[in-house]
Order: structure tokens, then C-alpha cells, then sequence
């Protein structure tokens, strides 16, 4: 999952990162509104942690653009400031939650979680897909039971595809689920096509069906 910090307190940005790293998110962080601005113009990220003071703008005019643009990342504001206008500006511009600080980080990892699960899979904590179930909260996959042991990047491909079933996901989309801007460093997605075989392979071996479909040219779809 993929996370974007938009924080101008260097400590505070830095211990975010280091605590929701260790909760295997991947992390990417703005210090300013214009970065903040310039990277969700590009990026999709499964949620936003939003700042509202910025040194060169107001966070709540990202949220503006983000609803202009349609985009569908989960907020979350963090600030100091307080204020129930605040607030419920934040959340009328489509906030999906408001956190003031000082908060602790479990909480904020708890609070991320939960915005995920109700905008990618209606709040649920269990995915079925017949045989198939994911434990998001657990971060585990079964097939009829039993634990199929994947790697994180092989789990996150895999939740990716299922968030996005009967869609095709091309591998740029992917590797910057995967790896974030630095994507764009690649030369080539021979990774991914290594990562999709040995998650196909794990999950066929444990009895599952064959449900990633490669389509020639585009990527890859999870057909159910």
C-alpha cells in the first residue's frame, strides 16, 4: 500500500516514515504544498496524510484538487490546528478522516488501515474470492485453508489486482504500486513479470485457480 506524507515538520515526516515502513507501507513524502500538489497530479496513493499548514499554501486546496481531478486516494488530515471549521471543512471537501496532533503512531497506522479497507474493499478485513481469502488486517493469503507463504511485494501485487478485479492493470501501474516514483528509474518491468510467475506459481501449487490473467501487450487482469 502506498502512502503519501505531505507533513512540513522534518521530525514528524521522518518518524511517520519510519513507523509505517515498519508496517510495510510504502512511503513517499512531500514537504511543501507544491510538491504536495505535483506528485498527486501524477501519482495515485491509497491514502494521504494531509497537512493543512504548508509553508507556501493551504493543505485543504489539494483536497480541492484531488475532487476537481476525481481521484479516489483516501485523506487523512493531520494538523495542529483544531478547529472544528477546520474540520468540517476538511471533511466537506472530502476528508476521510481528521487527526489532530500530537497523536500516536499506532493509532495513525490503525486509523490508515481503515481508511483503506472502506474505500478498496467496503470495510471489510476478509477478502473471499471462493477459494482465495486475504486477511488484510493479517496481511496473510489462504487458499482452502491453507497459508500460501508469499513475499510482501507478491502479497501487495496480489491485493492490488484483486482491489482492481476484471480490470486491466499494466506493469508501469505496478511497479509504481511497488515502488512509487522511483518506477520511473527502470529501464524495463522484467521484475514484475518475475514477481506475477512466482505468485501465480505459489497460489496454482495450493490449489487455487488460475485467476491473474496475462493480456498481451496491456498487463495483467484478475478475472473472477
Amino acid at each position: 500500500m502506498k502512502i503519501l506524507i505531505v507533513e512540513d515538520e522534518a521530525d514528524l515526516r521522518k518518524s511517520i516514515v519510519t513507523y509505517l515502513s515498519g508496517e510495510d507501507y510504502l512511503c513517499e513524502v512531500a514537504a511543501t504544498f507544491s510538491e504536495a500538489m505535483e506528485k498527486t497530479e501524477v501519482y495515485d496513493y491509497d491514502c494521504i496524510l494531509l497537512d493543512i499548514t504548508l509553508p507556501d499554501g493551504n493543505g485543504l486546496k489539494v483536497l480541492d484538487a484531488l475532487k476537481a481531478n476525481d481521484k479516489a486516494d483516501g485523506v487523512i488530515i493531520i494538523s495542529a490546528r483544531n478547529s472544528i471549521d477546520d474540520r468540517i471543512t476538511g471533511l466537506n471537501l472530502g476528508a476521510d478522516d481528521y487527526m489532530p496532533k500530537p497523536f500516536h503512531l499506532s493509532e495513525l497506522s490503525a486509523r490508515i488501515a481503515a481508511v483503506i479497507r472502506r474505500r478498496q474493499f467496503n470495510g471489510s478485513k476478509q477478502l473471499v474470492l471462493n477459494e482465495l481469502v486475504l486477511d488484510i488486517s493479517g496481511k496473510t493469503v489462504s487458499v482452502d485453508s491453507e497459508i500460501v507463504d508469499l513475499t510482501r511485494k507478491e502479497y501487495e501485487i496480489l491485493l492490488y489486482l484483486i482491489a482492481n478485479k476484471n480490470k486491466v492493470i499494466s506493469k508501469n501501474a505496478l511497479a509504481e504500486h511497488l515502488s512509487g516514483d522511483k518506477a520511473e528509474a527502470y529501464d524495463n518491468f522484467d521484475f514484475i513479470y518475475a514477481h506475477i510467475k512466482n505468485l501465480k506459481k505459489k497460489l496454482i501449487t495450493a490449489g487455487c485457480t488460475d485467476y491473474i490473467k496475462s493480456i498481451y501487450g496491456m498487463g495483467y487482469k484478475f478475472d473472477v
